[in-house]
């Protein structure tokens, strides 16, 4: 299975990335890395992660970061609805769905 963006969850991806790059060279670079390696594993396997509030979208959490990927299945296609941290503004997202 492969994933897609939402639009307004890749720029906050983007914008995470660089924002960690920025703070200590080679920690956006980390960011991805586990990023992927997170999505990896959601393609693989989208129904092994948490139901979040009674709906199809799901949460995987990041483990070195205190980021969660917000995400449903489309289409036979995983749909990153949010690059979330989590403890700023919670649901904020969910006028995406």
């Amino acid at each position: 299975m492969i994933y897609t963006f939402h639009p307004a969850a890749e720029s906050e991806y983007l914008e995470t990335i660089a924002y960690f790059e920025f703070k200590q060279p080679g920690l956006g670079v980390s960011f991805f890395a586990e990023f992927e390696k997170l999505l990896d594993s959601v393609c693989e396997s989208p129904e092994r992660y948490k139901l979040e509030l009674g709906s199809t979208v799901r949460v995987a959490l990041m483990t070195r970061f205190p980021y969660s990927v917000h995400y449903r299945t489309v289409s036979g296609a995983v749909q990153v609805l949010a690059v979330a941290h989590q403890r700023r503004r919670p649901n904020y997202w969910l006028g995406r769905l």
